[in-house]
């Protein structure tokens, strides 16, 4: 249900490495965040070229039932956004891991993608 080659954060965001462009990650929410959400009908996502912090609100997703924050997973600047999504948010819930991706970001420090969890223990937090 959560790939093992993502990183994982407890806001429900997962990171792949690497990104489209060198030293970039790519950056989405998880099947568990679109399933908790409801159907997308609009997603807000930061700029290109926004410097973004790890932890920090960063978009917004909007869906049928609430406004949920979108949280950095790392710290760094925005290198590219979904524009998918501007006509097609939905594909957020039909398609999280893959054409539902958010936006990636050039990582300041690699090594805070090691700090992040990985499917096995995103998958024990949310049991537990």
């Amino acid at each position: 249900m959560y790939p093992e080659n993502l990183k994982y954060t407890s806001e429900h965001e997962w990171v792949r490495t690497p990104g489209d462009a060198a030293g970039s990650v790519r950056v989405g929410i998880t099947d568990f965040a679109q399933d908790a959400l409801g159907d997308i009908v609009y997603v807000s996502l930061p700029q290109v070229g926004d410097a973004v912090t790890a932890g920090d609100t960063c978009g917004e997703l909007e869906s049928t039932k609430s406004v949920s924050d979108i949280y950095a997973p790392v710290t760094g600047e925005v290198v590219a956004t979904n524009s998918a999504l501007d006509s097609t948010p939905e594909l957020v819930n039909s398609d999280p891991y893959e054409a539902g991706w958010l936006f990636e970001v050039s990582v300041s420090d690699a090594s805070q993608v090691d700090g992040l969890m990985d499917a096995a223990a995103y998958q024990a937090g949310l049991e537990g």
